[in-house]
């Protein structure tokens, strides 16, 4: 709904002096609609060019063998350090109160979508490549999709062009993944000239055992990734502060990362010591943007389009991720990453013009039961 009081400043703004004309009203409140409209669509472009630069970076300090958990845990420290005051004041006003089972929602989102969820894209990513997780992580808005039907998030009617478009998106970006998993194919460019000491290292890292793992750390990153969405739309309705909500979620998700940490002996104390510039900067970067900036403006995503919407950008990453990726740090690029990620994105898309068919179906359904109760009200009473 649009407040009278934004109506008023966007009329004179547009310099429309004395009382405007019902005409007048009209189309400035169809442009501030087409400027809402617009909103999500840019907040979530730079959301994607975001993380992508987060990915890049997290590749380079998982090279120099930077563990990690330690990562999480700083990247969601600085995060909350960063946060906790902007929800404090910005949200003191109209903020509800925060309930033992609102709590326990944000702990058990912070497991799903930063603790443990991070911790399996850091192995996938170091396991695999950059562009590689990037293409799991294409199947995101469509696992997103199947877990929002039990939960009336999403509906599929198999009747209409809509239904089986959904349906068919969902199996052709399904075997997409099929695709990606099981089939690795030959590297598509000579990386022979590119080869120092890094690179032998990285192929030697990158046994079939190893690819393995982070195959399936990916696909429970992109599980847990995907119910996430799902969590963030129910928890927005019942505590709708994104800044003290993300706070919140990413205090419970350092926590729970240095825990992890600490218990599973994975990190000793020589490894809490940020090392180089480039680590800072990562550290720095990725919780300031990656994990406080990205993940508001997700919930406020969610908020305003729904779980599957703010899902489907996720293969601008890896486009861009590859852009970056395969000519400046010299990432091998596979057959089967390729034709698996190309179906991913055809089935994507294909389900994404079935939504939106079934929106525009279910927007004239609403414009015409309005239409009906306006004709109603202007019927003479009897």
């Amino acid at each position: 709904m649009l407040h009278c009081e934004h109506l008023n400043i966007f009329l004179k703004n547009k310099n429309i002096e004395g009382g405007p004309t019902q005409p007048q009203k009209q189309n400035c409140i169809a442009e501030m609609k087409n400027c809402d409209e617009w909103k999500p669509f840019l907040v979530m472009i730079a959301i994607d060019f975001s993380l992508t630069m987060v990915n890049i970076l997290l590749k380079k300090v998982l090279q120099e063998g930077m563990n990690h958990l330690v990562f999480i845990t700083y990247r969601l420290s600085v995060a909350t350090i960063f946060l906790a005051p902007i929800g404090y004041f910005k949200e003191r006003n109209g903020r509800p109160q925060l309930t033992f089972q609102i709590l326990c929602c944000l702990f058990f989102s912070a497991i799903i979508g930063a603790s443990v969820t991070q911790y399996f894209f850091l192995l996938g990513i170091q396991y695999t490549s950059a562009t590689f997780a990037c293409a799991f992580v294409n199947m995101v808005p469509v696992i997103t999709f199947i877990m929002a039907l039990p939960f009336g998030l999403e509906t599929v009617n198999i009747k209409c062009k809509g239904g089986k478009a959904k349906i068919l998106g969902t199996f052709v970006c399904i075997g997409g993944a099929l695709l990606l998993t099981l089939y690795k194919g030959k590297p598509l460019f000579d990386g022979s000239h590119y080869q120092s000491a890094m690179d032998q290292a990285s192929s030697t890292t990158r046994s079939t055992q190893k690819w393995t793992i982070g195959v399936i750390a990916l696909i429970m990153g992109t599980l847990f990734w995907s119910f996430w969405f799902i969590l963030q739309s129910k928890i927005g309705k019942r505590y709708p502060c994104q800044y003290s909500s993300t706070a919140i979620m990413t205090f419970f998700g350092a926590m729970q990362a240095a825990i992890l940490g600490f218990s599973t002996g994975s990190s000793n104390l020589s490894s809490w010591v940020l090392k180089d510039k480039i680590q800072i900067i990562t550290v720095l970067y990725s919780g300031i943007v990656g994990s406080s900036v990205c993940y508001v403006g997700m919930s406020w995503c969610v908020k305003k389009r729904g779980p599957v919407f703010t899902a489907a950008f996720s293969p601008l990453v890896q486009i861009m991720s590859g852009m970056i990726d395969i000519p400046f740090l010299h990432e091998q690029l596979h057959l089967g990453s390729v034709v698996g990620s190309m179906l991913v994105m055809i089935g994507l898309y294909i389900l994404l013009w079935g939504k939106s068919k079934d929106m525009m179906q279910n927007n004239g359904a609403t414009k015409f039961a309005q239409e009906v109760e306006e004709t109603k009200e202007q019927e003479p009473q009897v």
